[in-house]
């Protein structure tokens, strides 16, 4: 079965991923659904795709009226499907990609002075270096004031008390869905 958009003005949209990379998993449509519930209005909001895969998380924002998602992915193979998905749809203008390494790709941002409204992580499950690409977002104040981070995990996260952020676990089958609050 094809992957979709699931809400907003491109909403029933196909879009494309390598079904047989097992690396490159898209997010669920109900738990899509449930993040952008989590997230409210994204109207106007800056939106990062850290892990971008198919680029589904940061297209859904684009289509849900954010002003800007940035897609990073470092699989070759994952771009390709990105950008041929940002091409259909026509959305260039509000995309910006990076072929980078998760914690490259945030140092370029710190340099180019990015903060985002809101950050999706969603690595290959047994790959992430959660712990650490967290620790950075925060400590970097790569986030906005009132800004939210959301970690995609088959696994309890180790969460660092020095955060400091209103933290929320969601639960969906295997899959844990962490959201942090930026209040400071």
């Amino acid at each position: 079965m094809g992957m979709r958009v699931i809400g907003g003005e491109l909403r029933h949209r196909k879009l494309v991923y390598p079904e047989s990379n097992p690396d490159i998993r898209p997010t669920k449509d109900r738990i899509r659904e449930a993040f952008f519930s989590i997230v409210g209005n994204i109207e106007n909001k800056t939106f990062l795709d850290l892990y971008a895969g198919s680029g589904s998380m940061g297209i859904e924002a684009i289509s849900r009226g954010a002003s800007k998602s940035v897609f990073v992915e470092i699989s070759r193979e994952a771009l390709k499907y990105v950008k041929e998905n940002i091409s259909t749809l026509q959305v260039e203008s509000r995309s910006e990609i990076y072929n980078l390494e998760d914690l490259k790709a945030l140092e370029l941002f710190l340099q180019k002075s990015y903060k985002f409204d809101v950050i999706y992580l969603d690595p290959p499950y047994e790959k992430g270096k959660y712990e650490e690409v967290l620790s950075y977002i925060f400590s970097n104040k790569l986030i906005n004031k009132y800004g939210l981070v959301a970690v995609e995990i088959n696994r309890p996260l180790n969460i660092d008390p020095n955060w400091n952020k209103k933290i929320k676990e969601y639960h969906y089958g295997d899959i844990r869905l962490y959201t942090f609050i930026e209040e400071l």
